[in-house]
């Protein structure tokens, strides 16, 4: 079985920077990490190629060279090869335009599965996984928490809800989308640090993917950022405070048209 497991580098959350022109991300002299919620699918991805005792597992990320970096962690970590995405009309892509790229690229490797995290932790958006599912036309489920069974072209999984579970029956190829109560990722072994040191990254632009360059990147994005800010700090709040609930509800009502908010 061949997985691609997607993965994201992102700035330290604590380091995250903005360019004022562009609204994009700062990269250079960030320090940066493999999106935490991409750990989860990597280890399920070499887990599974364990159990089954056969198979293969492909990191795949789009972004700028230095991206590399978080590539070799992942093949540290157990993944068998890595594919970096990489090229200037790939840039200030939104989450369609990443997932349009992202999935010619999955439709080039031929996987049996595709697993990535839940969300990336500076946009928070979750649309890049199922965007991925959209373009390639596979099934997908989302928030998965386990994988019961896998093989024989299909998947058993659970999946999380706000209140329980789900148990779905999903036909292969399809794409995961993991959360982080599915295992805990291991660390990395001095042989997968050596590995991984001398692993070679396989680097495609729009060309190899064979993407039309007017879809990618800025142009082929139908979202942009228009402004990007700091909420201002918000005062001391009100304590309404009465003897029954519909007393509070005439006070908050009355304040509501004090303030003129409706």
């Amino acid at each position: 079985m061949h997985i691609v497991v997607c993965i994201k580098q992102v700035p330290d959350t604590t380091n995250v920077r903005i360019n004022p022109k562009t609204n994009t991300l700062e990269r250079e002299g960030v320090e940066s990490i493999i999106n935490p919620f991409d750990t989860y699918a990597i280890e399920e991805g070499v887990r599974i190629r364990e159990r089954l005792g056969e198979g293969k597992v492909t990191v795949l990320s789009m972004g700028p060279p230095q991206a590399e970096a978080a590539l070799r962690e992942a093949i540290s970590l157990g993944a068998d090869e890595a594919v970096l995405l990489c090229s200037r009309a790939f840039a200030g892509g939104d989450t369609w335009s990443t997932s349009l790229v992202l999935a010619l690229a999955i439709k080039k490797l031929g996987p049996d599965l595709v697993l990535a995290g839940k969300q990336a932790i500076d946009g928070d958006t979750a649309q890049v996984g199922p965007g991925i599912s959209y373009h390639l036309d596979w099934p997908q489920a989302c928030y998965v928490s386990k994988i019961r069974e896998i093989g024989k072209g299909q998947a058993v999984v659970e999946s999380l809800l706000e209140n329980g579970k789900e148990v779905l029956a999903v036909e292969l190829p399809a794409v995961l989308t993991v959360v982080k109560e599915i295992n805990e990722p291991r660390l990395p072994s001095l042989k997968g640090k050596m590995r991984a040191k001398k692993a070679v990254i396989t680097t495609w632009n729009e060309t190899d993917i064979g993407a039309d360059p007017e879809l990618v990147g800025l142009k082929g994005s139908p979202t942009t950022v228009a402004r990007v800010f700091s909420p201002s700090r918000r005062g001391a709040g009100e304590m309404i405070k009465a003897e029954s609930a519909s007393e509070v509800a005439r006070l908050v009502v009355a304040k509501i048209k004090e303030l003129k908010i409706v």
